[in-house]
């Protein structure tokens, strides 16, 4: 009865009316207004109220960090599952950083194996424990699979029984918001069924144009660049193969040329890199996430700058009544502002509109442009491939003002290049899932809120699906497709794996194609000394100081 009682007074304490009353009386002499019974009950139990407050906020962070956790983990060692034992309020996350700083020294990244560079910590526990182990970061409760079998069924269960992680949804609403990248269930099915078609190959054979009219300036500014220094330079890549990569997403899906969209791509760029910056603070360092620090105020006013940005261009949009104009398009564009009218999205029509053009922009451009890079960087280093291609380049563009759909298949060489980049280079080297649901992967009954993580890099490596050869660069492996490259042919996942692979991969190889077609039919590419060779994951695995290469022209 006490309890309830007490009970009853946080409920007062919470109420709208006392709150206002309370700060009515604020500033002034209770002797000249009158204090209600309820504020007065209020009062005489504060004490007992502060402390069942107290003893609610415990067990809420308890059952967070704590009971919930140990629930899924004892399912899981019940069934054999091993892994490190966790601490109560880091997890596993110190362990983690510890075993990076004691590896530092011994870091040498001049191969295409740098798992242990990254991601050093799994590699042990994997060695330690196997394929499929259990690991703790602050909270949740991470079940890492490499083994073949189960990652196949982790491609069989729906959005709605195994979804994308709710804590990286929030961790990731800055810089992709509630779009199809982060929601799951129902939800996730109406965007998909709002957008998939915009990325049909019959539409993708009308893109085609717009990315050779994106890829022009490059190759003139470039021939301009090497003719001023007697035809060889070195040049820095990354900002104008991602400049190029901006100017398709732009034309390509929302009707306007990268100067338009310029803004929105260079503060998602910043938002990147904060985010990224932010993800490497795991267990309750996370909370610091909704502090008002400057890190913090300078992502929300980001965030803010993009969503104007974004909603002007969608104005303007709408005011054309469809027009298409200057050779553009924009029909993606008007698929997302006719599916933001619709019932199967759960939030307002705006931010349908800014969350999906945000997820279009980030992951259409830039998983593209960084595939683009390491691509160059490998027919660099590999220059018989690099010749290979060339001679196939030259011969598909011979007397061809434009590439087309017939010609993009005939580079069958370029294909198997950029197949072997997207595996020694995934753009998105974690894929994550949560169990939404209790699941089955294998025999193992996987439940409710873990979250399941597979390394593509594993994946993609492993000696046994991809021979003793797995870390090296051998584009001729895709000679007869993927299924032929490796066995199990899901081994391969630069894309994703099951109903949520993404939608955009005919527009970025068709992207890739051209980019590197025109490229390579223009100018040669041979490594610069001052390459320093470290990848880093900022979201997407990128060069850590940038890919300068010799470039001459042809």
């Amino acid at each position: 009865m006490k309890l309830l009682y007490v009970c009853h007074l946080a409920k007062l304490a919470f109420s709208p009316s006392l709150i206002a009353e309370i700060l009515a009386h604020a500033t002034f002499s209770v002797e000249h207004f009158p204090i209600s019974s309820s504020m007065l009950l209020l009062m005489e139990n504060l004490p007992a109220l502060l402390f069942v407050l107290l003893g609610l906020a415990l067990f809420y962070l308890g059952n967070i960090l704590w009971l919930r956790p140990e629930k899924i983990r004892k399912r899981l060692r019940r069934q054999g599952v091993k892994g490190p034992r966790p601490t109560l309020l880091d997890g596993n996350t110190r362990e983690m950083k510890r075993i990076r700083h004691e590896l530092k020294p011994m870091k040498k990244q001049d191969s295409n194996n740098y798992i242990s560079t990254l991601f050093p910590h799994l590699l042990i526990w994997m060695e330690t424990y196997g394929s499929v182990f259990l690991y703790s970061s602050g909270g949740r409760e991470i079940l890492h699979v490499s083994q073949p079998d189960m990652v196949k069924d982790i491609g069989h269960w729906t959005p709605s029984e195994l979804g994308k992680p709710n804590y990286l949804r929030k961790s990731r609403k800055a810089l992709l918001g509630r779009g199809i990248f982060t929601v799951n269930g129902n939800e996730w099915v109406y965007q998909r069924k709002t957008m998939a078609p915009e990325f049909f190959m019959d539409k993708i054979k009308g893109m085609i144009q717009l990315i050779e009219d994106s890829t022009a300036p490059l190759l003139e500014v470039w021939e301009n660049i090497l003719d001023s220094a007697g035809g060889s330079k070195e040049i820095v890549v990354d900002d104008y193969v991602r400049n190029i990569s901006a100017d398709v997403i732009s034309r390509a899906c929302f009707g306007s040329s990268f100067s338009k969209g310029e803004e929105i791509f260079c503060r998602l760029r910043k938002l990147q890199t904060a985010i990224s910056q932010q993800d490497a603070l795991v267990g309750l360092s996370a909370l610091w996430k909704h502090l008002p620090t400057k890190s913090n105020r300078e992502i929300r006013n980001l965030v803010e700058e993009v969503r104007l940005l974004i909603l002007e261009l969608a104005k303007a949009t709408t005011n054309n009544n469809g027009a298409e104009h200057s050779g553009t398009y924009n029909s993606l564009l008007h698929a997302i502002i006719n599916g933001a009218s619709g019932p199967g999205h759960g939030g307002t029509s705006e931010d349908f509109i800014v969350s999906n053009c945000k997820a279009i922009y980030f992951a259409g451009h830039e998983t593209t442009a960084v595939t683009a890079v390491w691509c160059l960087m490998l027919l660099a280093t590999h220059p018989e491939w690099q010749e290979r291609a060339r001679v196939e380049a030259l011969e598909v563009c011979h007397s061809r003002s434009t590439l087309d759909a017939n010609g993009l298949q005939r580079l069958k060489t370029l294909t198997m290049v950029i197949q072997e980049t997207l595996r020694l280079y995934p753009p998105a080297s974690l894929m994550l899932r949560e169990a939404l649901t209790d699941i089955k992967i294998g025999e193992l009954e996987v439940p409710r809120g873990t979250i399941l993580q597979v390394t593509r890099l594993m994946l993609h490596l492993d000696k046994e699906a991809w021979g003793s050869d797995a870390d090296e660069f051998h584009p001729s492996r895709f000679a007869n497709g993927v299924a032929a490259a490796c066995k199990p042919s899901h081994m391969y996942a630069p894309f994703g794996l099951g109903l949520r692979t993404c939608i955009g991969q005919n527009l970025a190889m068709a992207e890739l194609k051209v980019v590197l077609a025109r490229l390579l039919s223009r100018f040669a590419f041979s490594p610069s000394p001052g390459y320093r060779h470290q990848p880093v994951f900022r979201l997407t695995i990128e060069p850590g100081f940038g890919m300068p290469l010799v470039v001459t022209r042809l």
